[in-house]
């Protein structure tokens, strides 16, 4: 079995060319089953698991759950000749995830995840190596949406201010100096995970909120994902957890005044997800219209609206959100 080394330059600086070879290697391959010697990630293999990473949680999906992870990784997985397992933890070294895994990994991907016009560029170069290679869309879908042009757009990044970054890369540093990595790449790998995470985050919440604030059902499809609706954690990411900075029931999408109401504590969520608005602001809506306007009925919900199949805030976080964050006076 061949063990093949790369350098940085066979990732940043791939080809169609050299993508279409990697390809025809790849589908020379005999399928491996968990547990089996593998071939090394071939570059095409390695960015391609890389955008994955736009789209799933890798650490939701870790071990036996990686069977059930979303796509792409099914298709990634039976393309590459490989079990999903597989897939998910060279995404987990990746993101990261393991400071001591694979260091031209994680470099690689901390660079391509920092230049996301690069990304896009060497990911049109994997599929065009594809296509040349005979594998069509529906053995490997454009999973990204891009493969005729386009960027790769981050969404929800308005929450993550400096200071919030900042506190992201002095949370890495013990890790990553053990691992041998310096100040600077600690702060580029983390910023880049960090970024992506919020992006995987804000998606997954605007689509379990139905694309409309849950407040006032505001939605504007054709401005875009997320240009007039806001995807915001209830519990602030700075005091979260990393797993609670990433999951959908700690989350809720919003139009900009709602937004800012909500996290300013002058709204919040009742256990059964009935809308409380503070003493203050109830005190301005009955005095002014214009208030009234946007913080009573029938523009104000009495509920928060989510889909009939949506996953529902969780409770622990709704208390945390009243219990800290709302103005009881």
């Amino acid at each position: 079995m061949t063990r093949m080394r790369y350098t940085p330059s066979d990732y940043l600086d791939l080809t169609p060319e050299d993508a279409r070879k990697q390809w025809l290697s790849i589908l020379d391959r005999t399928p491996v089953e968990q547990g089996q010697r593998q071939e090394n990630f071939t570059p095409v293999e390695t960015i391609l698991c890389l955008a994955a990473m736009y789209l799933v949680d890798r650490s939701r999906f870790s071990n036996k759950a990686a069977v059930h992870a979303p796509r792409p990784v099914p298709e990634l997985a039976r393309l590459l000749r490989r079990p999903p397992t597989s897939v998910i933890a060279k995404m987990d070294n990746l993101d990261g995830a393991r400071p001591k895994g694979n260091k031209n990994d994680v470099l690689v991907a901390a660079a391509l995840r920092s230049d996301r016009q690069h990304l896009a560029a060497v990911y049109r170069a994997c599929l065009s190596g594809a296509r040349s290679a005979g594998i069509d869309q529906r053995a490997l879908p454009d999973f990204l949406g891009i493969e005729a042009g386009g960027e790769i757009w981050l969404l929800g990044q308005d929450e993550l201010g400096p200071s919030l970054l900042e506190l992201a890369v002095e949370e890495a540093l013990g890790a990553f100096a053990d691992a041998g990595y310096d100040e600077r790449e600690t702060e580029r790998i983390t910023l880049a995970a960090v970024r992506v995470g919020q992006h995987r985050f804000a998606r997954d919440v605007l689509t379990n909120c139905g694309h409309a604030c849950v407040f006032c059902g505001f939605a504007a499809p054709s401005a875009g994902p997320s240009h007039l609706l806001r995807a915001s954690h209830v519990k602030p990411w700075r005091d979260a957890t990393k797993r609670e900075r990433l999951h959908v029931a700690n989350g809720l999408a919003a139009c900009p005044t709602h937004d800012a109401a909500f996290d300013q504590g002058l709204l919040t969520i009742e256990d059964d997800l009935r809308i409380k608005v503070a003493p203050s602001l109830a005190l301005d809506r009955d005095r002014r219209p214009e208030v009234q306007r946007y913080f009573g009925a029938p523009h104000l919900f009495e509920r928060v609206a989510l889909p009939e199949r949506a996953t529902v805030i969780d409770v622990q976080y709704a208390q945390w959100h009243r219990e800290r964050i709302f103005r009881v006076g």
